[in-house]
């Protein structure tokens, strides 16, 4: 009776274990709203209370095809009060169909044409010495650090995104949540 206690023991740890993994594996929350692994950037995007600004400059840029398309891409994901902290009127002005090249060149900024998970950014940024050049389709080169267990994104203007939320994976790729906009050196 002794062993089919400890069997039954260790087959009870074995799923707690499992389950936990499990549960880890799965996509965070972003904006209230859940992400699914089966649906790609657009489709997950739309549901995040967060990101109302970003698909707003998304659709007005004319890249909802492209980032519903296959990839893979990495989005680096800026949030509604990422937007807000831009000077007073930015936002507007980038929206406005006139300044369109502008808005698509600093939305592609925030984009890399492959999906770069946080754990092998944060090891090329390791491997680089601390900092790592991220090439991204807009033609921006970002660098990525890392620091108190936070990657940080620098942009060619030197300012610089926190990932807030990292690995929120996509069926075209991933995103990343971050807390700032990167503006491209304009």
């Amino acid at each position: 009776m002794k062993i089919s206690l400890k069997a039954l023991a260790l087959a009870s740890a074995l799923s707690v274990s499992a389950l936990a993994g499990a549960a880890y594996a799965e996509n965070p929350m972003v904006g209230g709203a859940a992400m699914f692994e089966n649906k790609n950037i657009i489709e997950n995007a739309v549901n995040s209370k967060d990101h109302t600004t970003l698909v707003a400059a998304v659709k007005a840029a004319g890249l909802v095809e492209t980032l519903q398309g296959e990839g893979p891409f990495t989005v680096f994901a800026p949030v509604n009060s990422a937007f807000e902290a831009l000077p007073e009127g930015t936002v507007e002005t980038l929206l406005k169909p006139e300044n369109k090249d502008q808005l698509t060149k600093i939305l592609t900024c925030h984009v890399v044409g492959k999906a770069v998970m946080s754990e092998a950014l944060q090891g090329m940024i390791m491997d680089d010495g601390g900092k790592h050049p991220i090439p991204t389709l807009g033609g921006c080169t970002l660098q990525g650090t890392y620091t108190d267990g936070k990657i940080m994104i620098e942009d060619e203007n030197g300012g610089v995104a926190n990932v807030t939320i990292a690995d929120v994976v996509q069926s075209n790729g991933v995103i990343h949540v971050i807390d700032s906009v990167l503006l491209p050196k304009m």
